[in-house]
């Protein structure tokens, strides 16, 4: 409980984007202009972040500074195009969403046949770039190929029963009955790779990857099915070659089952994507001092309190006694439980009840007028 008058010398905004609307740097626009007209002298700290997808590129640079390094190689469909990372000192971030992205498809969406190559040639530049370290983000993706097409880009070899060397995509996962992985160069095992992830699901099953997130990125009820076991063909032959035992490793079946990858053929270590985000930002050094943290998401659920954005926040803001105010764009009933987590209060910033196409188009002023009330409530407490 405030004891003193409330006021604003220096609040830390952190939001994620609200999916459809508006992006995580909009929105720390659009509050620190409304801090700054309540709060003339109030120092705001802006922390645009994503969660691995779309964006995430941008949102390091933006927060830390760095380049963007544009590099040409495949696309879902083994055609050429011009993708990017971001380097940070002696740090690559890499979205998978940059060149395995579902965008990137448009009406060509076809889980069983798309690749994943094209990020383990980002992997391979970054490296070759001098970057010790690596930090690629799972989202948005239109591939369920296990990451073996990134894995080929590294030299890793897949072979047939026949003994064919072949690069898999969704539809022949199946056809795997060997794993070379001798000619993945030296140095990547040298450099620390860490994979954001934000979401807990199995390599395969019925909460594993095809199941849960193939329809979305165009399977029917028949691909889903051959997809699945096409993915636990590929867990038993990764068991078998090098004794890693992906089956029930939460996070494993995210982004068709790269997250699996990213673990077997490139020794990387899954991490929710906020906490990849503030360790790299220095959140808890950023947030001493701070009066106010504002955070938020399009919507507030059961889902938010897994450890996405607002909660990874939260739970830091409490460790040092700091009050955090998140606007979402709505909020399910059932989320009491942010209030255990750190989170101190929560706005929705829809004011009548419309249609998500209608109320998206409004979700500008709707940020600006919440925010302008929840500062003019700051600027009243005694």
């Amino acid at each position: 409980m405030m004891k003193r008058k409330m006021n604003l010398n220096k609040a830390v905004l952190i939001p994620d984007s609200f999916k459809g609307t508006l992006t995580s740097a909009e929105i720390c626009n659009i509050i620190s202009g409304k801090i700054y007209e309540h709060f003339p002298m109030c120092s705001v700290i802006s922390i645009p972040v994503a969660d691995g997808g779309e964006g995430s590129v941008d949102c390091f640079l933006s927060a830390l500074g760095g380049e963007k390094i544009y590099e040409t190689v495949k696309s879902p469909y083994f055609e050429d195009m011009k993708s990017f990372y971001g380097k940070i000192e002696d740090t690559a971030i890499i979205e998978m969403a940059a060149c395995a992205g579902l965008p990137l498809v448009e009406d060509r969406k076809n889980p069983s046949l798309t690749t994943t190559y094209g990020v383990g040639q980002l992997i391979l530049a970054a490296a070759k770039n001098g970057c010790k370290k690596i930090i690629v983000g799972l989202g948005g993706s239109c591939t369920n190929d296990g990451g073996c097409g990134a894995a080929s880009a590294v030299g890793i070899k897949f072979y047939d029963k026949e003994g064919n060397e072949f690069i898999p995509v969704g539809k022949t996962l199946l056809n795997i009955q060997k794993i070379d992985l001798s000619g993945k160069p030296e140095g990547l095992d040298n450099i620390e790779i860490i994979t954001m992830c934000d979401i807990d699901n199995p390599m395969y099953g019925p909460m594993g990857a095809a199941y849960i997130f193939a329809p979305q990125k165009g399977a029917d009820g028949e691909m889903v099915a051959a997809l699945d076991k096409g993915l636990k063909n590929l867990c038993d032959v990764i068991k078998s070659e090098t004794g890693k035992d992906l089956k029930n490793i939460p996070g494993s079946g995210a982004a068709g089952a790269m997250g699996a990858g990213m673990i077997a053929f490139f020794n990387s270590t899954l991490q929710m994507g906020i906490e990849t985000v503030l360790d790299m930002v220095k959140f808890d050094e950023i947030i001493s001092g701070a009066d106010m943290i504002f955070t938020g998401e399009g919507k507030i659920d059961t889902q938010s309190l897994r450890g996405k954005v607002v909660i990874g926040v939260a739970k830091r803001a409490k460790n040092k006694n700091i009050p955090v105010t998140v606007i979402a764009g709505g909020a399910d009933m059932n989320i009491d439980e942010a209030y255990g987590m750190g989170v101190t209060s929560i706005f929705t910033i829809n004011r009548l009840p419309e249609d998500f196409q209608v109320s998206r188009k409004k979700s500008k002023e709707n940020l600006e007028a919440s925010i302008d009330n929840i500062l003019r409530l700051i600027k009243s407490i005694k």
